[in-house]
């Protein structure tokens, strides 16, 4: 046989393409097996759908066998009736337009996945943002708050220094006797250990008399370190003792970091 009439001829196209008839098929196979050069001019024609692919479309990963399966699956569902009498040449152009189809619908889908996940960074970016404006916002109003709270003519200014336990530890606190109000800066202690809570006491000195006013609970998570607390009792003395986690009834004075008197008026 004329091996070069027979690759100008386009069969090996269609070969390529799934368009030739089950006897065809075999007989073209059967010609490769007999002649390299068209066993060599068939690798060459899949090597070249194998580039159109990567040219249309250079994000998408497509295997010789992927082409040839989205074109097979293509052309079954978009079924075009040729008549016998259509040119090699013809049904040649059909087959590289459903290559070209298939790949820039596999490009437009991978394209649109992008940005559909561009989309969902920058929406959760903008959530993220309002969540941190809301948190200042929120700190904001607290340091407000407070400013107004220790500014304030009526409130008391009670330093707590460091005990045995721990001479460096210090606090301070801002009672305001009027509005039974007591905010303690506790930036001045360590962390306290697991299962354990800083507790504060109310003191009368003569006799010495405790009252619990309450656990400086998150301790941890909170940054400021700054607590709101209620104290009505007519306290004379402040301590902060480390307790057990839910407080205790009476302070653990070998456990009593810091202590500070209120200054008589």
């Amino acid at each position: 046989m004329n091996v070069e009439e027979y690759i100008e001829s386009g069969i090996l196209e269609l070969y390529v393409a799934g368009q030739l008839s089950e006897d065809e098929n075999l007989k073209v196979a059967e010609h490769a097996s007999l002649y390299p050069d068209l066993q060599k001019e068939i690798e060459v024609i899949e090597a070249s759908i194998l580039a159109l692919s990567k040219t249309a479309a250079p994000n998408v990963a497509l295997s010789f066998n992927d082409i040839y399966e989205k074109i097979k699956n293509y052309r079954d569902t978009k079924v075009i009736p040729i008549k016998e009498s259509t040119s090699n040449w013809i049904s040649y152009m059909g087959w590289a337009a459903s290559i070209l189809l298939v790949i820039g619908g596999a490009y437009l889908y991978n394209q649109n996945s992008d940005l559909k996940s561009q989309v969902e960074v920058v929406e959760e970016k903008r959530t993220n943002l309002e969540e941190q404006i809301n948190d200042t916002r929120v700190s904001l109003s607290k340091s407000e708050e407070l400013l107004a709270t220790i500014r304030n003519k009526d409130i008391s200014v009670i330093p707590l220094g460091g005990q045995k336990v721990s001479p460096t530890s210090y606090a301070k606190a801002y009672w305001n006797k009027k509005e039974d109000k007591l905010y303690i800066d506790a930036q001045g202690l360590p962390e306290p250990p697991d299962g354990m809570v800083y507790q504060v006491w109310s003191l009368k000195l003569n006799p010495l008399t405790p009252t619990s006013v309450g656990l400086l609970e998150n301790f941890i998570e909170d940054d400021n370190r700054i607590f709101n607390l209620t104290n009505a009792n007519a306290s004379e003395a402040f301590g902060i003792t480390l307790e057990p986690a839910g407080g205790s009834e009476s302070p653990n004075l070998e456990q009593l970091y810091t202590l500070g008197v209120v200054a008589s008026s």
